[in-house]
């Protein structure tokens, strides 16, 4: 009887043996289980959305941006119409000094010949200083008025070819 309760015990015991290794197996590729759990977690990045929904968004950003779009440009035509009226203005009266200038400088000379070389006094000299100096700030303006022509002309080209990329863009 010994015999058959022996064979028992080792089977048992290489039973247990099996059972062991496959724990220990087994611990092993659960023990990673987590990490690998996180890793092969699916997450949605994108929605799909069906066709009209999407239409209906686009039609819908659609029409809140037009009146928008239409409202700058107003705004922008009505800005590049400003500053061409003083654009124009600006040439005007640059003009406008120009011609003092070439009056004035006719004027001087006739008053000088209408004078004479003899009749020349200090409050003439004086005179002719002050016309002088005047002579000297109505360039010096007429130089500023014409840079700020030129800058006034750029900045209205600038804002045309903006105006244009911006609807090119639409």
């Amino acid at each position: 009887m010994a015999n058959p309760l022996a064979d028992c015990v080792s089977s048992l015991r290489s039973s247990n043996h099996l059972l062991g290794n496959s724990i220990s197996i087994l611990d092993s590729g659960v023990n990673d289980f987590p990490r690998l759990a996180k890793v092969l977690q699916t997450t949605k990045h994108f929605e799909l959305l069906p066709s009209s929904a999407l239409s209906a968004a686009q039609s819908e950003l659609l029409s809140s941006l037009v009146p928008e779009f239409n409202n700058l440009l107003t705004r922008v035509e009505t800005h590049l119409d400003r500053l061409e009226r003083r654009e124009q203005a600006l040439i005007a009266r640059c003009e406008l000094l120009d011609g003092r200038l070439s009056m004035s400088g006719d004027d001087g000379e006739a008053m000088r010949k209408a004078a004479g070389p003899g009749r020349k006094s200090l409050a003439g000299e004086g005179d002719s200083s002050r016309e002088a100096l005047r002579l000297k700030q109505l360039r010096a303006k007429k130089e500023r008025l014409g840079y700020t022509v030129e800058r006034l002309g750029l900045q209205a080209q600038q804002k045309e070819r903006q105006l244009r990329l911006s609807m090119a863009a639409q």
